[in-house]
C-alpha cells in the first residue's frame, strides 16, 4: 500500500505505518501553511499514485473521491470527519476513520486557565500594571482586582462528550460542581447530574458549550436560553459559534445580562466586524481557535489512528502485517 499522509504525523507513527501497510509518502499540509484544497489534493493523488489517505484539514470532497474510488482507507486526524465527503466515500466501500478526543486534554487545559483568567481578572490587572498605574497605596490593586474562586462553582456542560468529560475529571480537585445535557449520554458518572437544556442556563455559574455543527444543532443556543443566564455567570464556547445565536450573546455582554465569556471560535474565521464587536469587549477573552493546538495533540492523533488502522488491519487480515496494492 502506498498511504499519501498530509497531517502532521510524526517519525514513529510514520514508522509504524511502514512497517505495518507499505510505503508512506509524506506531506504535511504544515510545509505550506494551509491545507491542500481540492485539486492540490488530486494532483498530489494522481503524483503519488497513493491508495490510501491521511489528512487533517484538506478538502476531501466528493470529487476527489470520485477520481479515487480505489483509496483502501481515509484517515482524519480530527475530532470528527467534517472535511471528507464521508456519504461519498461509503458509496464506494472507503472505510473513513478519524480521531475523537484528540484535543480533549489541550481544550480542557484551556478552558480551566482561560475560566481562572476571567474569575482572578488576570489579563486586566496584568494591562493595569504594566501600564504603569500603581502608584501610592498598596491596596489599590488588592481592592480593584478582587476576583473569586472556581472552586465550588456549578458547572453546566452543553454536550458532555470527551472534551466536557476531561474537563469534569480536572475539575474534581477544585472541586466544582457538574451538571450537563446531552440527550444521547446515558451511562455517566454519578458524581454529574444529567438535566435540561433550561436548567443548565438557569442555575450555571459557568456554562460550557461542547457541540458538533448538525442539522439540529446549528443556533441552538439561543436569546431564550441567554437569557435565562444569571447576572454573574460565564459563558464559554471552545466548540463551534455556529451553534450560537452571536447576536444574543452579544446584546448579554454589550447590556451587562452576564459577567462575560471565554470564546475561542467565531462565526467568521477570520472575524467579521460584528466579532470583533466580542472580541474587543473588555468582558470577553477571546482566542483565534487555538484551544486544541498543541504539540501533544499531533502525537495524541497518530495513536488514535495508528491503533484504528492496526485493528482495522488485523479484522481485515490483511496479509501477514503487510498490505499489498
Amino acid at each position: 500500500m502506498r498511504i499519501l499522509v498530509t497531517a502532521p504525523y510524526n517519525d514513529q507513527g510514520r514508522a509504524l505505518l511502514e512497517k505495518n501497510f507499505g510505503e508512506v509518502i509524506y506531506r504535511t499540509w504544515k510545509d505550506q501553511g494551509r491545507s491542500f484544497n481540492e485539486e492540490e489534493l488530486i494532483s498530489l493523488l494522481t503524483e503519488t499514485h497513493a491508495n490510501a489517505l491521511i489528512t487533517e484539514h484538506d478538502h476531501v470532497t466528493e470529487r476527489v473521491i470520485n477520481k479515487f474510488p480505489h483509496l483502501r482507507f481515509i484517515g482524519v486526524c480530527r475530532g470528527t470527519p467534517s472535511n471528507v465527503a464521508v456519504e461519498a466515500a461509503e458509496k464506494f466501500g472507503i472505510p473513513v476513520f478519524h480521531t475523537p478526543a484528540r484535543n480533549a486534554q489541550a481544550v480542557a487545559e484551556m478552558f480551566v486557565a482561560n475560566v481562572i483568567n476571567i474569575l482572578r481578572m488576570t489579563i486586566p490587572s496584568w494591562q493595569w500594571l504594566t501600564g504603569e498605574n500603581w502608584e501610592e497605596g498598596a491596596h489599590t490593586s488588592y481592592l480593584q482586582f478582587k476576583g473569586n474562586e472556581l472552586a465550588n462553582k456549578t458547572i453546566g456542560m452543553v454536550g458532555f462528550g470527551a472534551v466536557g468529560q476531561r474537563i469534569a475529571e480536572i475539575l474534581k480537585c477544585f472541586p466544582c460542581n457538574i451538571q450537563f445535557y446531552d440527550p444521547f449520554l446515558e451511562e455517566f458518572n454519578s458524581d454529574y447530574r444529567k438535566t435540561s437544556l433550561e436548567d443548565i442556563f438557569e442555575t450555571s455559574d459557568i456554562v460550557s458549550i461542547h457541540l458538533p455543527v448538525n442539522s439540529h444543532t446549528v443556533g441552538m443556543i439561543n436569546s431564550n436560553l441567554i437569557s435565562r443566564m444569571k447576572p454573574d455567570a460565564i459563558f464559554v464556547n471552545t466548540a463551534r459559534a455556529s451553534v450560537v445565536d452571536r447576536d444574543a450573546l452579544l446584546h448579554a455582554i454589550k447590556n451587562d445580562k452576564i459577567r462575560g465569556a471565554v470564546l475561542d471560535v467565531f462565526d467568521h474565521e477570520p472575524p467579521d466586524e460584528k466579532d470583533y464587536q466580542l472580541i474587543h469587549s473588555p468582558k470577553v477573552l477571546a482566542t483565534p481557535h487555538t484551544a486544541g493546538a498543541t504539540h501533544e495533540v499531533e502525537d495524541h492523533h497518530v495513536n488514535i489512528l495508528n491503533a484504528k488502522l492496526l485493528n482495522w488491519l488485523k479484522e481485515h487480515n490483511l496479509a501477514d502485517n503487510k498490505v499489498k496494492s
